[in-house]
């Protein structure tokens, strides 16, 4: 019994083993078939062996160039826009300084411009032609007279006096008539040094009636317009209060050129400051505001005290001592 069992068991592991041999070689086809479709399926997408290693690479620089192109193309893009930002700031600061350029030559421009139409001005004036600028124009005519006639007077000989047929009544538009004050002094007069300027340092308004003046100066008195005048000391004085409504244009000395009245000696004054280009206005014998400035204007030009009056400086510079 026993080795009838053994036998029985041997049978069945021999016929197990033989089972198992056959199923393995059923399975080896299927195994084999599996490996190949595996095998078969990366070579068909990567072309096999060298092909595929070819395709990954070319896979593999295709990315890298897409990346590369991808890259350059936003450089060119970062470029582009800085250039176009550097463009529009150059072309801003170019815009600018071409403004700044401009607005300087065009204001160089016109005041050159300025400055030839006013020569062209004076130019015109003194070629007797009408110009619109009428003020400019007198001022630039004087300038020039006063520039070229300068010190021509005085190196010539002394001018002679001249009687002039004077109005009879003043025109007190052009000098109107000064308000008295008793004891009015020149102003500026005591920074006026040397004994020629002594008369305008000592004066001082006075009012007196008519024969106080009469007992002073008998006759040492004149009358400019209806007015009195009195000598003393060479120079001509209003003689306030002789007549209470008497007419002067100014209250001050005036010296007494050639013992002339006061009217002749301004009236030969403005003479002289004409032929220099100071004096523009109408000789009349009377000093007002016209003609004290021309005076002023004469005694800076040559360095003398601006007494803004005939003193004898005035005179010796005109040549008219």
């Amino acid at each position: 019994m026993r080795i009838l069992v053994v036998l029985i068991c041997s049978l069945a592991l021999v016929s197990v083993a033989v089972g198992a041999k056959k199923e393995e070689k059923k399975s080896q086809p299927k195994k084999q078939a599996q490996t190949a479709q595996r095998t078969v399926q990366p070579t068909r997408a990567t072309g096999g062996g060298a092909s595929g290693k070819k395709a990954s690479t070319a896979t593999y620089h295709g990315q890298n160039t897409q990346k590369a192109h991808t890259a350059t193309a936003a450089d060119y893009r970062q470029k582009g826009k800085k250039n176009e930002t550097s463009t529009a700031v150059n072309q801003g600061q170019k815009g600018k300084k071409a403004q700044t350029s401009n607005a300087a030559y065009q204001t160089q421009k016109g005041k050159k411009n300025q400055t030839l139409n006013q020569a062209q001005t004076g130019k015109a004036a003194r070629g007797g032609e009408v110009t619109r600028r009428g003020k400019a124009t007198e001022a630039t005519t004087a300038t020039t007279i006063r520039k070229t006639a300068k010190g021509k007077t005085a190196q010539g000989k002394p001018l002679k006096p001249q009687h002039f047929n004077l109005a009879k009544q003043p025109n007190t538009a052009k000098a109107p008539p000064v308000k008295f004050q008793q004891g009015r002094r020149i102003q500026g007069s005591q920074n006026w040094q040397g004994q020629q300027y002594t008369v305008f340092r000592n004066y001082k308004s006075e009012w007196h009636d008519q024969n106080w003046w009469r007992g002073h100066y008998r006759n040492n008195i004149t009358f400019v317009f209806g007015s009195p005048y009195y000598w003393n000391a060479g120079y001509w004085f209003p003689a306030w209060g002789y007549r209470p409504n008497a007419y002067y244009a100014w209250d001050g000395p005036i010296y007494g050129y050639n013992r002339l009245p006061p009217d002749q000696v301004i009236a030969n004054v403005q003479t002289a400051l004409q032929q220099q280009g100071y004096y523009r206005g109408q000789v009349d014998g009377l000093i007002g505001p016209l003609t004290r400035g021309a005076i002023a204007d004469y005694q800076r030009d040559h360095g003398l005290y601006t007494t803004s009056t005939i003193d004898r400086p005035t005179l010796q510079s005109l040549g008219m001592t």
